[in-house]
């Protein structure tokens, strides 16, 4: 009887990817809005300790057009706030070699903010949002992060968790990274709400046990058609 309940778990578990790669196909089209006062890319690991991997910027690159984009329209160019640390293994902080790689790219000094604390997601989206609030005087910003797209859903979450109201815009990932990728976010995500799946997956548990113990003692006829 107990084996009974792995089918039960396995649907419930098809359910919520089903749920999560929706939600991450969503995300992809969401609408752009050009009024934003400030762009936050999200960093990633650095080639050599100092330089920025093609997929580090993509997201550089899609935050500049998008700021563009948005001066194209006749509104104020945002400012782009580069977001990410120095890790064990780097010369120099994360944010820093990504203000540089957008300077040599036409960003002004004066559009660019370096938040260089960040170790996780978390701490991008909380620490940029703690940066922008002093820069703009307020918390009454508008923003936009940016990173891959396999990656936006869950950053999305992360931003909501930290009060940062702020949409997201997927940089393209090459059709051989997704797989592992898009597997990793649906991890991190699963994690996140740990405690409500395992409750859930302990009912369908329980609900199970408490079937074989009905029919061991008779009080219920099981059968398998």
């Amino acid at each position: 009887m107990l084996l009974a309940s792995i089918p039960a778990i396995a649907i419930y578990l098809g359910l919520v990817l089903y749920n999560f790669l929706i939600n991450l196909l969503l995300y992809q089209i969401y609408p752009r809005r050009y009024k934003q006062d400030y762009l936050i890319v999200l960093g990633a690991g650095l080639i050599n300790g100092d330089r920025v991997s093609k997929l580090l910027a993509a997201r550089i690159n899609r935050a500049i057009q998008y700021s563009n984009r948005q001066y194209q329209k006749g509104r104020k160019r945002p400012i782009i706030i580069m977001s990410g640390s120095q890790g064990p293994d780097e010369k120099i902080p994360e944010a820093v070699a990504m203000a540089k790689f957008a300077r040599k790219r036409g960003i002004k000094t004066n559009h660019l903010l370096i938040e260089d604390k960040s170790k996780n997601t978390y701490q991008n989206m909380l620490f940029s949002k703690r940066l922008a609030t002093k820069d703009f005087g307020s918390s009454n910003f508008r923003s936009t992060f940016f990173s891959n797209n396999y990656h936006i859903f869950r950053a999305a979450l992360l931003s909501k968790e930290v009060g940062l109201k702020a949409n997201g815009v997927g940089a393209f990932t090459r059709l051989y990274y997704l797989p592992n990728a898009i597997i990793r976010e649906f991890a991190g995500v699963f994690v996140m709400h740990k405690h409500r799946h395992f409750v859930i997956m302990g009912v369908i548990v329980l609900f199970f046990i408490l079937q074989a113990i009905l029919v061991a003692t008779g009080n219920v006829k099981f059968s398998v058609i």
